[in-house]
């Protein structure tokens, strides 16, 4: 699909919601050209708004009186796009026009700018946002509110990385190295890692910043012995002030990962939640995405970690899972309730250009697309029905159907990091490979990255070049908080 744009400095929202449509395709973006050449979409700003469309024996046009107003332009472009391939594809997107990672975010900004009925309203009939995906955010805004009313300006969460894996499933994305590949890694990591947070802990306190939450995530934390998780989990309860701190999480992931030994490890350290993920009690489904575990460990795992006093377990299941049904999928989710999970995180099946999915010429069609979409419409149905609440929402490029993923939990069991992270509500603290340090000046909605390397080896052989980094943290809050 080619994108040709004059004078356009809305370029790179037109380029997504072209993808949107055309999830397969390369978009190719021409900025200068002396013609243009079908397939296409053709957008200029001049004395006024134009836009084109031209695919196979379709063709549509349309213009809009510019207001030179960066909003209502960009507005008055993408409307008339969306419009344009809806009616060329016959399909109304979920999300309509929105293609942000945030659209809860989003409303709650319009809404402070208006009320809530008007910004809900604003979602449907400006952005075409269907009734339900509007409501959905209007719980899941409301929810977060009390959650976000907790933090202050010096409050900040620690994320923690741990970049190993037993196995690469199909869908996966993120920078993570099997244990057989990596095993020699994950030693000189550990304590490298306990390095790294040491100097996190020690500019935390120079700065007087207060500690939320802590996440664990990955990768697979579990992937480490109970010895080596013992010793990176010590040396956060020691060297951060965890007196404020309100939720300790880490995802234990990969139920072949789990023993008695490291929940006792989790345990004594302070540990109040974990996230145990089948994906799929289906081990059909579980076979074809690459998961080394059965749906009969994921229970075992569960019915331990319960055994070992977790009373906050969250469940990861995913819609659209290569050679899933909706009725496979509901057993799994179904499953999920039966053993009365206080979280259970939906997720759409999102198709990263560097997973193996993708890697292998798997494509997005739409009869997988609207099976998701089923799947989706009974979770939120059954979990509203069980008393469930969704509390936080987000979504990805490249995902099956345009959906979403929502985090559902019982009241009063949802998790804060999760809220803080995707709201970028204040200052994440980032330790480990590939770990980004994002700094948050509440004052003015300023936020700096700092990134980490994202590979182990980088980590390792470059170390010093991530406690330098750590002087940024000094210079964010001197510049931007004095």
């Amino acid at each position: 699909m080619n994108l040709y744009v004059k004078n356009n400095r809305f370029w790179f929202e037109l380029e997504n919601l072209t993808r949107l449509f055309f999830p397969n395709e390369k978009i190719n973006v021409y900025k200068e050209f002396s013609e243009v050449k079908p397939p296409y979409v053709f957008s200029e700003l001049s004395d006024k708004i134009t836009v084109k469309v031209q695919i196979n024996d379709f063709f549509a046009e349309d213009e809009a009186e510019i207001k030179n107003d960066d909003t209502l332009d960009e507005l008055s472009t993408v409307s008339m796009l969306y419009k344009m391939l809806r009616d060329y594809s016959q399909i109304s997107q979920p999300w309509g026009l929105l293609t942000g990672v945030r659209p809860v975010k989003l409303l709650r900004k319009i809404s402070e700018e208006s009320d809530i009925d008007s910004a809900v309203s604003r979602f449907t009939n400006d952005f075409f946002v269907s009734e339900q995906k509007a409501e959905l955010a209007r719980i899941t805004e409301q929810n977060e509110r009390k959650i976000l009313s907790l933090s202050k300006p010096e409050s900040f969460s620690l994320y923690v990385g741990i970049p190993f894996c037993p196995s690469r499933c199909s869908y996966c994305s993120f920078v993570m190295a099997s244990i057989e590949r990596a095993k020699k890694l994950i030693e000189p990591y550990v304590d490298l890692l306990c390095e790294e947070l040491k100097a996190t802990a020690k500019a935390a306190k120079d700065l007087g910043l207060r500690l939320e939450s802590v996440y664990f995530g990955g990768g697979t934390p579990t992937t480490l012995s109970a010895e080596q998780l013992n010793r990176v989990l010590s040396v956060v309860n020691s060297e951060f002030d965890m007196s404020t701190c309100r939720e300790f999480t880490v995802e234990a992931g990969r139920p072949d990962t789990i023993t008695r030994d490291k929940l006792i490890s989790l345990k004594e350290n302070n540990v109040g939640r974990i996230s145990i993920n089948p994906q799929s009690v289906n081990d059909e489904v579980l076979k074809a995405i690459g998961r080394k575990h059965t749906a009969e460990q994921f229970y075992q795992a569960f019915d331990l970690a319960r055994k070992c006093g977790f009373d906050n377990i969250n469940t990861d299941l995913i819609a659209g899972l290569p050679s899933d049904t909706v009725e496979s999928f509901q057993t799994s989710l179904d499953s999920m309730i039966d053993l009365n999970a206080e979280c259970i995180t939906v997720h759409t099946l999102c198709m990263k250009r560097a997973s193996n999915l993708t890697q292998d010429g798997k494509i997005i069609d739409r009869e997988e697309a609207l099976r998701a979409q089923k799947m989706l419409e009974y979770a939120q149905s059954r979990l509203i029905s069980e008393s469930y609440i969704p509390y936080y929402l987000y979504r990805q490029t490249r995902m099956v159907g345009n959906l979403e993923n929502v985090g559902w939990s019982k009241r009063g069991y949802e998790s804060l990091y999760n809220v803080y992270v995707m709201d970028e509500t204040h200052t994440i603290l980032a330790c480990g490979s590939g770990g980004v340090t994002k700094l948050k000046n509440s004052s003015t909605d300023y936020l700096k990255r700092v990134f980490n390397f994202k590979f182990p080896y980088e980590y390792i052989d470059r170390f010093d070049e991530i406690l330098k980094r750590k002087e940024e943290i000094y210079a964010f809050y001197t510049q931007n908080l004095s």
